[in-house]
């Protein structure tokens, strides 16, 4: 299949013509510090995100990293330990790397724009070959929607999962199933030829929120899920297949 998702982590290898991506998203670098504004305080993470990172890539042996939106975490341009942490990863990356604009990202070109090798794409994504990239907060590109795969993110999907003496925890989820053209043809004015596969990324960041998409009553955010996908099932990072992610 043209994207695969690496067993036990929340990232995936994408088959592009002439070479192979790991494909992340919502890597949202200096989260620490946010939380630090609400009254949160953990000590940073960054390092071990870094080297996942690194890990993944000499494991994959990608010739491409693409991260799908909201590599950032500060709405505006990164500062202080958000810009040290973002500049520190791209310097130990020697691949080139793809951003796709999140809705976190809005000046992520101020840190990027010195590296020669790192690209960043408008929020509507990018297609490469058959397999089409956006972040998910706003609308994905007629040319997007027509790749065989769409992979996007936002939602930082996670489920629910109790047991029988009412246990709980929460697992990252994949969602996977057809995209349903339709409400995209609506939306674009325009004809988008159906067949393809909408894939939703789970959170790289393991400390971010969520939506909970086994529960009733919350809804998404991208403003095409739920219309946008038909049959769409729930993954957990290590594999295990669990179903229509309503019924989970």
């Amino acid at each position: 299949m043209a994207v695969e998702p690496v067993p036990g982590e929340p990232a995936a290898v994408a088959t592009l013509p002439d070479e192979r991506a790991l494909v992340l998203a919502d890597y949202h670098a200096g989260l620490e510090v946010g939380l630090r504004h609400e009254g949160v305080e953990l000590r940073s993470d960054a390092e071990s995100r870094r080297t996942a990172v690194q890990t993944l890539l000499d494991g994959t042996a990608a010739d491409r990293l693409v991260v799908l939106g909201d590599f950032a975490n500060a709405i505006g341009d990164p500062r202080g330990e958000e810009r040290a942490e973002l500049t520190a990863l791209l310097d130990a990356v020697s691949v080139p790397t793809t951003v796709v604009r999140g809705n976190h990202d809005g000046d992520i070109g101020d840190v990027t724009d010195g590296y020669p090798d790192v690209t960043v794409t408008p929020g509507h994504g990018v297609r490469y070959g058959s397999v089409g990239f956006a972040h998910g907060h706003t609308w994905p590109s007629p040319d997007v929607l027509r790749a065989d795969v769409v992979c996007t993110a936002h939602e930082h999907p996670v489920v629910r999962l109790e047991d029988d003496v009412g246990g709980a925890r929460v697992e990252r989820v994949w969602l996977r199933g057809d995209l349903n053209s339709a409400p995209f043809a609506a939306f674009h004015d325009t004809t988008i030829d159906g067949g393809g596969e909408l894939i939703v990324f789970p959170a790289f960041n393991d400390r971010t929120g969520g939506t909970w998409v086994n529960v009733e009553g919350q809804d998404f955010l991208a403003p095409y899920l739920p219309e946008g996908v038909t049959d769409g099932q729930a993954y957990l990072l290590d594999g295990t297949r669990l179903g229509d992610y309503r019924r989970v």
